[in-house]
């Protein structure tokens, strides 16, 4: 008797398993969505070529908030075959976003880590402001560094934190 509920569940089991495969091949796949990401091309920037961005297709869920999805893309940096073309993310020592917000037109940019511009006249900005004045519902970018300040935070105008002032 042992053996044939032994039995039993083992072949309920070998179903189960064989129906969650089977589902799996025929389950719709999830669509995708098609973004561009902007990288600071290392060698034009080096020449003084603007624009100083380059961009690369990336795929994200259909339903994802692409300017966030943008964002996301652009912290994880290039992939390999992106950085042997010179593509580099230049960060100025931030190491991501905590929260994107969007009104009327402006984007809100709220940065984590710290700030590492070294007096540089071309940051982590640039390339931010690049990425997400691609969205035609996006007019200005305020981006707020890790204390959450900006120098213009009102206005219809793009701002930057006082950090990446060169």
């Amino acid at each position: 008797m042992r053996r044939l509920i032994l039995y039993i569940v083992l072949l309920m089991m070998a179903a189960g398993v064989a129906y969650l495969i089977a589902d799996g091949l025929h389950s719709p796949r999830a669509e995708m969505a098609r973004i561009i990401v902007y990288f600071t091309d290392l060698k034009r920037f080096e020449k003084g070529e603007e624009p100083y961005e380059a961009g690369v297709l990336r795929n994200v869920p259909a339903g994802a908030n692409l300017p966030g999805a943008v964002l996301t893309e652009y912290f994880k940096g290039p992939t390999a075959a992106e950085r042997q073309r010179g593509l580099t993310a230049i960060t100025s020592g931030f190491t991501g976003f905590s929260k994107l917000t969007m009104n009327k037109g402006i984007a809100r940019v709220y940065l984590t880590g710290t700030c590492a511009s070294n007096g540089a006249a071309y940051t982590v900005a640039q390339p931010i402001m690049k990425n997400l004045l691609q969205f035609k519902e996006i007019k200005y970018v305020k981006i707020y560094d890790a204390e959450g300040k900006t120098e213009e935070p009102e206005g219809q105008v793009n701002s930057i934190p006082f950090c990446l002032e060169p």
